[in-house]
């Protein structure tokens, strides 16, 4: 697989490669060619040079350190590693605290979901964590997941399947060009989420909400 660098520019988002489940080798390499700083965590770096994927950084406690090839790492240029030990936060946490202090404003997240259910769950729920210091979107080969601020407004096509989930309740939910609207409501796990709704026709959705924390899900199957 080719290496990445095509832009330099930390307008562009940083990617993050967690240790997850496999994406295609076609999102992770349309993702690869348009950021300007790859940041594997911890087991990820095995992964990653065993596709011969090059990355900036490798970050963790490298407790999956064991049996790394040095001369395999050393062939793929200078890597920086990040020892973050600390046992209250996951690598996910550490791995964005370190972009934001290197100043990116955005990142995407690969390889974050499938496998460990509860890796799943808590990388998910980690999104809003960060919210107000960086744009961050998980995305998998089915789906792209996004914090979503209180005034939503975005284009698409008819027929896009979009879920809305709450972290922990959204309250005062009201939307427009979805399949089911939304007027007023309330969505609370583990009561009620906004799963697998629906854009009327090609436009413009309008999703406005006052209390609470929602994510996006664009759904791609």
């Amino acid at each position: 697989m080719s290496s990445h660098h095509i832009v330099k520019d930390n307008q562009e988002p940083a990617l993050i490669i967690a240790n997850g489940a496999d994406c295609s080798d076609a999102l992770l390499q349309q993702l690869m060619e348009w950021s300007p700083y790859v940041l594997a965590l911890d087991g990820a770096a095995h992964r990653l040079l065993e596709r011969k994927v090059r990355f900036d950084a490798w970050l963790g406690d490298f407790d999956s350190g064991v049996g790394i090839d040095e001369e395999q790492m050393a062939a793929m240029g200078p890597i920086e590693r990040v020892y973050a030990e600390d046992q209250d936060k996951t690598d996910l946490h550490k791995g964005i605290e370190f972009l934001i202090s290197k100043g990116h404003s955005a990142a995407n997240i690969l390889w974050a979901t499938g496998r460990r259910a509860d890796h799943t769950f808590n990388n998910l729920a980690t999104l809003w964590r960060y919210h107000d210091q960086i744009t961050l979107s998980i995305l998998d080969d089915h789906s792209r997941v996004y914090p979503m601020g209180k005034q939503f407004k975005k284009w698409y096509p008819g027929g896009t399947q979009l879920s809305l989930i709450p972290v922990g309740f959204a309250d005062g939910i009201c939307s427009s060009n979805l399949q089911y609207p939304l007027q007023g409501h309330r969505l609370e796990l583990p009561y009620s989420t906004g799963s697998s709704n629906q854009v009327l026709v090609d436009g413009f959705v309008e999703i406005t909400y006052s209390e609470g924390h929602l994510l996006m899900m664009e759904c791609f199957d």
